[in-house]
């Protein structure tokens, strides 16, 4: 079993910046890609950014495009997710996810998830 654990949510302005972070631990030989997900009351999970193994291979969500950078520390499994220039709508509990596969956005893809951590945009 893989456990995945984020921290670094939390409240910043429009125009500002939060870095999420996301620890793997147990079974973690097993990933190979990571991703980031987002989801609000009403909403299906939304593909935010997924990282290969190596950390050479990202894929970004077009809404966040330009503004959040995916990335990923090999050696302690931990990823990362730089978000700047925030704007409202990317309010959102945001989780973590991770999987035996390569990098994708399918949610059906990753077996393994965190519990999420919110992020607040405010205006």
């Amino acid at each position: 079993q893989v456990q995945l654990l984020e921290s670094g949510g939390g409240l910043a302005p429009a125009g500002g910046s939060l870095r999420l972070s996301c620890a793997a631990s147990g079974r973690s030989f097993n990933v190979n890609a990571m991703g980031w997900f987002r989801q609000t009351p009403g909403n299906e999970r939304e593909f935010v950014a997924s990282i290969s193994s190596s950390g050479f291979n990202t894929w970004l969500g077009d809404s966040v495009k330009g503004r959040f950078t995916i990335s990923r520390d090999g050696a302690d499994n931990t990823m990362y997710l730089q978000m700047n220039s925030l704007k409202t709508e990317d309010t959102a509990v945001y989780y973590c996810a991770a999987g035996a596969g390569g990098i994708t956005s399918r949610v059906e893809s990753y077996p393994y998830w965190g519990q999420g951590t919110r992020v607040t945009v405010s205006s």
